[in-house]
């Protein structure tokens, strides 16, 4: 048995509204439905949705009523409150904790090998089907992986993006950093902004588009991090301090955990801008003609 749990619960800031439900596909699908049909198809046969509580009745109108024959559905609540004693939520707070707390929120609903990804991102099938085999095969506690997306494959022709830029060993993972304001240069090379410069970086390197692979064992390590840097983060930045999955796996990795890197050659896509969609819509259109998904997908 495997896990698809799916972060839902963001708030769409850049791109206007709730992104995470809006239609791409022309049979009145989100990225979302592809998501969980790759998922399904990899072997995947539970799905999480990590959402904010008021959005259950969108969820369950606009996707949950559809997949919901295909797969066994719950919810996990991203809950403000779900925080240490002697933190107090600063007021004027309407942001969620972050990735890392998102994660969190699941830690009573998943006991099983699990994926954790981002609502409004197609990972394509590629990571799907070598996650699935990571968790089958890998024996033990202490599974985890990341899927490296080659950063040229993972960038916006409408402004820059935030990615976690990996480096890795052996196949490991041995550093991940959340790296602000990246683009693509003028002659194609991706780049990002850092003092006033922007520095060129080779268009494979590894970047995690937070398609994270766990056994249940990582949720007491994630909360032991949580519990000690929110304290801090609210201090430094009450409106905005966010967990993020990344940064925590940066430091896990510093402590001894190893983190397989999987490698993937699909390309990523998104809507990060509300300006992205036109292209999103396009993609999904040409997949269905090729014949990689059916016209409904739920049928």
């Amino acid at each position: 048995m495997a896990t698809l749990a799916i972060l839902a619960a963001g708030m769409g800031s850049r791109y206007g509204g709730l992104k995470q439900v809006d239609v791409v596909g022309n049979n009145g699908e989100s990225i979302i439905d592809f998501t969980i049909y790759d998922a399904i198809e990899a072997g995947f046969d539970k799905l999480v949705l990590i959402i904010r509580r008021e959005h259950k009745e969108l969820f369950d109108q606009n996707l949950v009523k559809r997949v919901s024959k295909k797969i066994k559905v719950e919810y996990a609540f991203q809950d403000m409150n779900d925080i240490p004693k002697g933190v107090a939520i600063p007021e004027g707070r309407v942001k969620p904790w972050g990735t890392s707390h998102a994660l969190l929120a699941c830690r009573e609903v998943i006991n099983e090998p699990f994926v954790i990804c981002n609502a409004d991102d197609y990972y394509g099938k590629d990571s799907f089907r070598k996650m699935y085999a990571f968790l089958r095969d890998e024996v033990g506690v202490n599974r985890y992986a990341i899927a490296g997306y080659k950063i040229a494959n993972t960038l916006s022709d409408n402004g820059t993006v935030t990615r976690g830029i990996c480096q890795e060993k052996d196949g490991y993972l041995t550093a991940i950093k959340e790296t602000a304001n990246i683009r693509r240069g003028s002659d194609g090379t991706p780049e990002y902004e850092e003092n006033g410069q922007w520095i060129a970086v080779n268009p494979n390197t590894p970047v995690s588009m937070n398609f994270w692979g766990f056994d249940p064992s990582v949720f007491v390590k994630v909360k032991e991090i949580f519990d000690k840097e929110i304290f801090e983060g609210v201090q430094d930045n009450p409106l905005k301090y966010e967990a993020l999955l990344p940064s925590y796996m940066d430091s896990m990795v510093k402590q001894g955990t190893k983190i397989k890197v999987l490698t993937s050659e699909d390309s990523w896509f998104g809507v990060t801008y509300k300006v992205d969609k036109e292209s999103v819509v396009n993609k999904f259109t040409e997949y269905k003609a090729r014949g990689l998904y059916p016209f409904d997908l739920w049928n």
